[in-house]
């Protein structure tokens, strides 16, 4: 089977001695729900804005469906973390949703009447249709999470990339999106997801990718999530597996 993502040989340092990610390689297959897990500090968050394009790589390719991430950028939806928005931006649940069909208008044409139907489409998907017209920063914090997932889900790309989409929401929201993975794997779309909650790993996801500043391991959750992986990715914690459930000490 093809390959939808393809990682060689990644270093990111942000211009410093000291990688933040350092000689991270994977390949991944159209369909994979793979979750990104690792401690905080660990350069997950890098490695997902590397993979997109908005970091430059002081060595190593990002290969997307065969060609390299500035000729398939319409194929990758990104959505980072929270904290990374500007929330008090004037800008409706509407024009956000919008904003992923902009990849493919460009900035000048105006959106059709299908861009339209997609745009309804993804806020039904997310059941944030009703919430259409109000301004995002006025949301709550899953609320918030469901509209810019669905902004991901407008674009229509083939790869989504998801920075900690379960943290701090709402178990409405949290359902919704396990639901929505499942969903885009079903249609062989490839979901990455950085995720910090590992009694959930096993639920969520079908392969992980583990990161400590370079990568740990990644494959089938069967195979990656074991005492021995999961001791080395949290150096600094002791890590135990117990009936399927994480204990950290």
């Amino acid at each position: 089977m093809e390959e939808s993502l393809r990682v060689e040989n990644v270093t990111v340092s942000y211009g410093t001695d000291d990688p933040v990610i350092e000689r991270a390689s994977f390949a991944l297959q159209p369909g994979s729900k793979v979750g990104v897990i690792g401690p905080n500090g660990a350069g997950k968050s890098t490695l997902m804005k590397a993979i997109v394009g908005l970091l430059p790589l002081d060595q190593g390719r990002v290969e997307v469906l065969g060609g390299c991430i500035n000729q398939k950028r319409n194929s990758v939806a990104y959505v980072p973390q929270k904290e990374d928005i500007d929330w008090d931006f004037p800008v409706s649940v509407y024009d956000v949703v919008m904003m992923g069909r902009y990849v493919h208008l460009g900035w000048i044409k105006r959106p059709t009447k299908q861009d339209h139907q997609i745009v309804t489409e993804a806020l039904k998907e997310v059941r944030m249709f009703d919430y259409q017209n109000r301004q995002v920063g006025k949301l709550s914090g899953g609320q918030r999470q469901r509209v810019f997932l669905a902004r991901a889900l407008a674009q229509r790309a083939e790869i989504m990339l998801l920075d900690e989409p379960f943290a701090g929401v709402d178990q409405t929201t949290e359902e919704i999106i396990y639901g929505l993975l499942d969903q885009l794997s079903k249609e062989d779309k490839t979901v990455i997801v950085v995720h910090h909650d590992l009694k959930k790993v096993k639920k969520y996801f079908d392969n992980l990718i583990l990161v400590n500043k370079e990568i740990i391991a990644y494959g089938p959750t069967k195979a990656t999530f074991t005492q021995s992986y999961l001791s080395q990715t949290f150096s600094q914690q002791s890590t135990v597996v117990q009936n399927d459930l994480v204990v950290m000490t």
